[in-house]
């Protein structure tokens, strides 16, 4: 039997992470939830929402009900914040809780505690009290307790970092690292054994998150700090750290996380899946961890979900030029023709193809797939074959969809837009 994970919040980077780590798990079955409605809902095909803020009285109140109703045996926590305070009432929520000890949540939330906590061991930032004692602009102002790049700010003159400290009163003052940036993603299983430690250049940023990406082949520089952090925080699963180069090429840490990165696609394209590492490892199911040699570089744009407000139970598709373009199968839309096979819907080849379509079928292997496959004369009218009115009609040509449009008022579409 699956077992039922909750990710909370569900629409966060780690969380999509997550969920393109563990959708086609036949072991466990996911659940989204938000507190606001984001790009988690039209992830999640279960959802739940209007849960509290984490800061809000109720939210463990809210959680446990969830947790009881839903039969969750995990909670997978998407955010730092999230993931201290649930860690902290794992024992009255009813499920485990995938994460490291609440010892070291607490010192990972925290930039200043972190440091205090490795920095007779490990190069850590220079820190100033305040901007008196800074002797050399320019210096980095970040957020003891935060994320990404939020409320953060190179300051190249004192009047700039005063007035970025009038508004964000709680910045530390740090000396400023003009060097590469990196992230190393690491893996601890509950027996507190480290397995793994890979490095990935953080070569291009946008709004604290890596959009790119690249392995690096191992270095011991970055091994020696990921066991000095291990022997000295008690981790459990998956988790991460951050180094920059001063400019000598010396790397200082920034900060740990007890939890995957955002970007961690990175080495899951190498075969390592840390979400799914994490959740066995939560259950104390032994792991190992297998990586291909290849390296790998990522790149992350702006993608889009599309919610289309209409019903539907079956799909008109034409063959030449939508379902294959160029000589080859339009490989999206045939996905697409499962997808709404496998959401029950059925799905038919309606075409004016000219020559033996049932041969062109086989050498396409597309055989056996349509409910049904409608083959008609080139004067004849594609509108006419169309008998469901709960019908949507895909098909290159724009005067066959207004043809079909005007006579019938169903949604058409363009191979360039699938709903």
């Amino acid at each position: 039997m699956k077992k039922n994970i909750f990710v909370f919040p569900c629409g966060s980077e780690v969380a999509l992470e997550i969920f393109r780590s563990l959708e086609y798990s036949t072991h466990f079955y996911l659940i989204g939830g938000s507190s606001v409605d984001d790009h988690g809902r039209f992830i999640f095909n279960d959802y739940i929402d209007g849960i509290p803020f984490v800061g809000n009285p109720d939210f463990i109140k809210v959680i446990k009900r969830i947790v009881s109703t839903r039969n969750i045996d995990a909670i997978y926590p998407a955010m730092d914040s999230v993931l201290h305070i649930l860690k902290l009432h794992e024992s009255e929520l009813g499920c485990r809780v995938v994460s490291s000890p609440v010892e070291t949540t607490e010192i990972c939330l925290s930039k200043k505690r972190t440091y205090s906590h490795l920095e007779k061991l490990l190069n850590t930032p220079r820190q100033y009290a305040n901007l008196e004692e800074v002797d050399q602009y320019p210096v980095f102002l970040k957020p003891d307790v935060g994320y990404g790049s939020r409320n953060c700010l190179l300051a190249s003159t004192k009047k700039d970092a005063e007035f970025h400290l009038e508004k964000y009163q709680k910045c530390l003052i740090l000396e400023y690292l003009p060097g590469k940036e990196y992230t190393v993603d690491c893996f601890t299983n509950f027996k507190g054994e480290f397995l793994f430690a890979g490095a990935r250049e953080r070569k291009r940023i946008s709004n604290g998150i890596s959009v790119n990406s690249k392995t690096m082949p191992p270095e011991n520089r970055f091994q020696k700090i990921a066991h000095v952090i291990n022997n000295n925080l008690h981790l459990n699963g998956a988790w991460f750290f951050q180094v920059k180069e001063r400019a000598n090429g010396d790397l200082v840490l920034m900060e740990v996380a007890s939890r995957l990165g955002g970007s961690s696609i990175t080495y899951r394209a190498k075969g390592i899946n840390f979400a799914s590492l994490s959740v066995y490892n939560a259950f104390e199911i032994p792991v190992s961890i297998l990586e291909n040699s290849f390296e790998v570089e990522i790149d992350r744009a702006l993608d889009s979900v599309v919610n289309v407000d209409c019903y539907f139970d079956s799909v008109y598709i034409d063959f030449d030029d939508t379902l294959i373009v160029n000589g080859r199968v339009n490989t999206v839309l045939i996905g697409k023709v499962f997808e709404y096979m496998n959401l029950g819907k059925k799905v038919f080849l309606l075409t004016k193809h000219d020559g033996d379509l049932l041969k062109a079928l086989e050498i396409y292997h597309l055989s056996g797939i349509f409910e049904e496959v409608i083959h008609i004369k080139t004067y004849e009218e594609k509108w006419q074959y169309i008998k469901n009115p709960n019908s949507i009609f895909i098909d290159d040509s724009f005067q066959e969809r207004k043809d079909v449009f005007s006579h019938l008022g169903i949604p058409v579409f363009a191979p360039d837009f699938l709903p």
